[in-house]
């Protein structure tokens, strides 16, 4: 081996391991930008809406369900249910659809936000 190509190989070698860091940097920034939490919101599946919608209205009584979501961070289905005078109701259920908790966002709630 002489020494051209000693040098050559050693310059393919580094360009190439450079590029493997260069493109692990990126996957890894990529990673760390969009972090692990998925903060995208996705509905519960047709398979289980049914079951979670009735059994948020049981627990509210009654009202419209305007809103689902599946694995947020408080349980594996939450529900949200409009009543008749604007309150919003969150319900979460566990993966039987029991209830683990409600959180109500009525009328005077909007107020505070402003």
């Amino acid at each position: 081996m002489n020494i051209r190509t000693g040098t050559k190989r050693t310059r393919i070698l580094i360009a190439a391991g450079a590029a493997v860091l260069l493109v692990g940097g990126i996957a890894g920034a990529a990673v760390a930008v969009s972090g692990d939490d998925d903060e995208t919101e996705r509905p519960i599946p047709a398979a289980d809406l049914e079951r979670a919608s009735e059994a948020a209205l049981a627990e509210t009584g009654g009202g419209t369900v305007t809103d689902t979501e599946v694995d947020d961070e408080e349980s594996k289905y939450e529900v949200e249910v409009t009543l008749e005078d604007g309150t919003e109701v969150d319900v979460q259920l566990d993966e039987d659809f029991q209830v683990v908790s409600t959180e109500t966002d009525g009328p005077e709630d909007d107020a505070d936000d402003d």
